[in-house]
């Protein structure tokens, strides 16, 4: 039996933290958390010197990082992606594909479920799933996406998708697209996590999906349309439905940073989800790369294809966490929208996403300054000197 008692931490647990408390993790999850004491069996006992305790991030939308995108890299490459996002505090992501040809769906899902073996028993940011993003999705809102790769739905293709052996399954789609709103009922009703995103939809159509069981949207205010006084749009219906959740970029170039303050405290904390939207580039230096059949550059933290379009985005959830802090957001605020919400919104929040005995032992020390100080990912420890 492998024990491990992590001591002398600020614990985020829901809605509050305790101090002077401690966390056991025996055998890769967490086996208790109480109130400080001594030891009295065998155990390795980590000092974290007052830092805060949260638990990991999970990043349910992202494409690729440190040169590597999830549309063309190998079983090992996406190894070293998730190594990268480990260093960065995520200790559980989606590898998130953009529309492509059927052939390559094939070989992306069939690189994950090799993924899904190799990261078995390391102290990698685990793959959990997979996201199709925007594979049915509205031309007219494509964003960085190739819509010659676009789906209609006529009642065969999902079925057609590959999926994972094991693992979730999340879907973006345009719930106006023709055969949007018989998918969506499909999508509820095969366990998928499906959100809106990519989108012109009507209120009446986002009302229909709605009932339906569809209750999130992707990347918030992105690619979709906005607020107007005389009409709402989807970002307005997103706002107005307390059923709605949605998750959102917040590395305050996709979104204003006093726009995401106004959506975040509206909608609150307990249903937004911070994601990183991020791809290949990130963790490089600015430059142009090619990706997804297209140069685009990277200057000063934003991205841009050659049509104009930001194409994704170069921030991992750790810079996340400091931008929302500077914003004025909690620690337990924060939490909850990088690592509580997220595990809900999948349906892993039985194995991760807070500090409660039974769970994963994923988690995150971050300092004062807003520094990662210490990571555990599956109850092993990650030298964060291997950055």
């Amino acid at each position: 039996m492998n024990r491990t008692v992590i001591t002398n931490a600020k614990i985020v647990l829901e809605g509050t933290i305790v101090e002077n408390w401690s966390v056991e993790v025996v055998d890769g999850s967490i086996a208790g958390v109480s109130p400080a004491t001594e030891s009295g069996r065998k155990s390795e006992v980590v000092d974290l010197g007052g830092i805060f305790l949260l638990p990991g991030f999970i990043d349910v939308h992202i494409h690729g990082a440190v040169g590597f995108d999830v549309n063309s890299a190998t079983p090992g490459e996406m190894l070293e992606i998730a190594a990268f996002l480990a260093r960065n505090g995520v200790t559980a992501w989606m590898p998130t594909l953009v529309p492509d040809t059927d052939e390559n769906y094939r070989t992306i899902i069939e690189s994950i479920d090799e993924l899904i073996k190799l990261q078995d028993g390391r102290a990698v940011a685990q793959a959990i799933g997979v996201h199709y993003e925007g594979i049915f999705a509205n031309e007219k809102m494509c964003g960085a996406l190739r819509p010659q790769f676009f789906k209609k739905f006529t009642g065969s293709e999902l079925d057609a998708l590959p999926r994972l052996r094991s693992g979730r399954h999340m879907m973006t789609f345009a719930p106006e697209i023709e055969g949007g709103i018989d998918l969506a009922g499909r999508l509820v009703r095969s366990g998928w996590t499906a959100s809106i995103g990519h989108t012109r939809a009507d209120v009446e159509i986002l009302d229909a999906v709605n009932k339906l069981g569809v209750r999130h949207m992707t990347h918030f205010f992105n690619a979709m349309t906005g607020i107007h006084h005389r009409d709402i749009g989807a970002a307005g219906w997103g706002l107005a439905r307390p059923d709605v959740t949605f998750d959102l970029i917040a590395d305050g170039i996709h979104v204003h940073p006093a726009m995401v303050q106004f959506a975040c405290r509206g909608k609150t904390p307990d249903n937004v989800t911070l994601i990183s939207d991020s791809v290949a580039p990130t963790g490089l230096k600015d430059g142009e790369f090619e990706l997804w059949g297209e140069r685009i550059s990277v200057k000063q933290g934003r991205t841009r294809n050659e049509r104009g379009s930001i194409a994704g985005s170069v921030i991992t959830l750790h810079d996340a966490f400091k931008n929302m802090l500077a914003l004025g957001f909690s620690i337990v605020e924060l939490a909850k929208m990088l690592s509580a919400n997220p595990a809900k919104l999948i349906g892993q929040d039985s194995l991760r996403g807070t500090i409660i005995s039974g769970k994963r032992a994923d988690l995150v020390g971050i300092g004062d300054d807003g520094s990662i100080e210490f990571m555990m990912i599956g109850g092993k420890i990650l030298g964060l000197d291997q950055a």
